[in-house]
């Protein structure tokens, strides 16, 4: 069985009945394998929620979905070697320390990442969509 590390925009597709990736990211989210998130997550899907929706309940039901993972035990908790690993991975890959972070804590739990991001993540091989991820 894989352990899945979903990016925000995995959680943010979820929500987003209009994204691309809402039906594989629904489907992730609510199948039976494991599935973490980085606590970054919380504010990142709240930062879209609050500035770009302008929906406050939808950052509450983001933040819940989160919660919920966390509740699984798949919330991974930044850390000064997670830092540290995602700094040189922003580096080798020219990424963001965001996105860098969730690289570097897919690896540190063994699991793969799952992005929305197939510029950055995916075309790079370092990601893979939603629906890659189901059957």
């Amino acid at each position: 069985m894989t352990t899945w590390l979903a990016d925000a925009s995995v959680i943010v597709a979820r929500e987003d009945v209009a994204d691309a990736h809402h039906d594989g990211a629904r489907r992730l989210l609510g199948g039976p394998e494991p599935v973490a998130t980085l606590d970054l997550a919380y504010y990142e899907v709240t930062n879209v929620a609050v500035r770009a929706w302008r929906d406050l309940s939808a950052a509450r039901r983001l933040r819940g979905a989160i919660r919920a993972l966390a509740d699984d035990g798949g919330l991974v908790r930044c850390d000064e070697a997670l830092v540290a690993a995602a700094c040189e991975i922003a580096e080798r890959h020219d990424l963001s320390a965001y996105d860098a972070a969730y690289v570097a804590a897919a690896a540190t739990i063994g699991a793969r990442l799952v992005s929305c991001d197939i510029r950055d993540l995916v075309s790079s091989g370092l990601a893979v969509l939603p629906a890659d991820t189901v059957a």
